[in-house]
């Protein structure tokens, strides 16, 4: 395993770009420990692996660097997109060594007044429910108040210090000075070209880039390729924390000071999907895996608009071994309604499926083939937000405002949050009971053998030494070496 400062990694240090970025810093398990920005990668990573008296001065970083096996960086298009992205990082994954962010006081999130007709973006500490738009959190308060003045000079918006006037004829001053016109663009504008300028701030700031996004797949799908499934999970749970920052937005927050209640809500998609009865509860399915590696599904179900937490359920895929998606959603479709019938519980109003017309016809086998009735089923595909229907009705596209469709998304995110959370969580199990890879002296069938007795690592940690020597071709010599390995390697 490559030390901090072994000759490996120092050339994988040369080979670094001078562009801005976000590193992660790894231990010998694999485990992001450090979360970091730079204006420039290589001159900031390199100063870990060279690193000066005065750098290591301190306790803390000097326990980081010799923690240090490995890094990955992401390359980003500027400082402030690396400052964005630095912050949902930390955030998602609450890195060891970050130990400065990791209260939830100390994040700043930027609050977006859209009850207001010229909206504009402020700092706040908590997100309140007052109709307001919130993004972040961001970990540093310095870089975030930096961003927010470079978006008044790239957009055009109102901050908090910004005092704008009414002119008459539906015209507003932004400013009270000529800044504006220095940053190229008017000063005088309507109500709806100022939106058009929030709408693109807004879009900032929730980190989406469509380029970025797409390198990011395009890595993940690489690495898949060539069976480096650990660091293309990596790719996808970056790209899944930026699609989450989006997606946190939508949970009926007013739009453009439009108020509009749950009921109402309910009532639109009803009409929408010409359903019976309101869709009081619902119940959707996702499907996660890593080019076939660690498949399991998630159920997560809203009542009245709301999640229904103590009714989620996450499953292993247990029919088949590898990557099919329309027999996962078969199998996890017909194991959660051959219960609910089993049990004599009522169905839900709505099945939402998280896919296209594969995996709906999927889902509706699951019940033919079992002979129950099915409910209502209908799939969100993602590319066009497109509504897929069971029956022979054509493919639905509802304009993205539509609240009906925003708890549809809302749903469909939270079952996909929920999916990717269980494999990570598998994928990092499979990670920390690598340690025993490192004991000299334990083959396979040794390590299989303690696994199986007691479960996890932190088990067999805390497990006593006369129990060691009850598992096969474990004798007390084994047992005292294995006792004394574990606590000293506790990560």
């Amino acid at each position: 395993m490559p030390t901090a400062g072994s000759s490996k990694l120092k050339e994988k240090v040369r080979r670094l770009p001078s562009s801005p970025g976000v590193y992660l810093m790894k231990d010998r398990l694999g485990s992001v420990i450090y979360v970091g920005k730079a204006k420039s990668l290589k001159k900031r990573v390199s100063t870990y692996f060279q690193p000066s008296r005065s750098f290591i001065s301190q306790p803390k970083i000097r326990a980081l660097v010799e923690m240090i096996r490995d890094f990955e960086i992401i390359e980003v298009n500027s400082e402030p997109e690396a400052l964005l992205l630095e912050g949902q990082l930390i955030k998602k994954w609450r890195p060891k060594y970050n130990t400065d962010f990791t209260d939830d006081k100390r994040f700043l999130l930027v609050r977006l007044d859209q009850t207001r007709k010229l909206p504009r973006f402020t700092l706040a500490r908590f997100k309140k429910e007052d109709g307001a738009r919130y993004f972040g959190p961001f970990a540093q308060a310095y870089h975030i108040r930096k961003t927010l003045a470079e978006m008044r000079r790239q957009f055009g918006v109102l901050l908090s210090d910004s005092n704008p006037k009414a002119l008459g004829d539906g015209q507003f001053q932004l400013y009270e000075d000529v800044r504006a016109e220095l940053y190229g663009f008017s000063n005088i504008v309507t109500r709806d070209q100022y939106l058009a300028r929030v709408e693109k701030a807004c879009s900032f700031l929730e980190g989406k880039s469509r380029e970025f996004l797409a390198d990011v797949r395009k890595k993940m799908v690489c690495e898949a390729e060539n069976k480096n499934f650990e660091k293309a999970a990596e790719f996808r749970d970056i790209a899944f924390a930026l699609e989450s920052s989006l997606r946190k937005t939508r949970k009926f927050e007013r739009e453009r000071g439009d108020s509009r209640d749950l009921s109402n809500v309910l009532t639109e998609l009803k009409a929408a999907l010409a359903l019976k009865s309101l869709p009081v509860v619902m119940e959707c399915f996702d499907v996660s895996h890593i080019s076939g590696t660690f498949v399991v599904a998630s159920m997560v179900q809203f009542k009245k608009g709301h999640p229904n937490k103590a009714r989620y359920r996450r499953y292993k895929i247990k029919s088949f071994e590898g990557n099919d998606d329309f027999r996962s959603m078969e199998e996890v479709v017909g194991r959660r309604y051959r219960r609910l019938a089993k049990e004599e519980k009522p169905f839900p109003d709505l099945v939402v499926i998280d896919g296209g017309r594969g995996q709906v016809s999927s889902a509706l086998k699951a019940f033919l083939v079992q002979d129950l009735e099915p409910p209502q089923i209908i799939g969100l595909a993602k590319k066009h937000e497109t509504i897929i229907f069971a029956d022979e009705r054509p493919p639905l596209r509802l304009p993205l405002s539509h609240g009906g469709l925003q708890l549809l998304q809302r749903l469909r995110d939270e079952a996909h949050r929920f999916a990717n959370m269980y494999n990570a969580d598998l994928r990092s199990k499979k990670v920390k009971e690598s340690i025993l890879d490192d004991f000299p002296g334990l083959g396979l069938k040794k390590r299989a053998l303690l696994m199986k007795r007691f479960g996890t690592i932190e088990n067999l940690r805390k497990a006593p030494l006369c129990d060691l020597t009850t598992v096969d071709g474990i004798g007390p010599v084994i047992a005292k070496r294995l006792v004394a390995f574990l606590q000293t390697n506790q990560r």
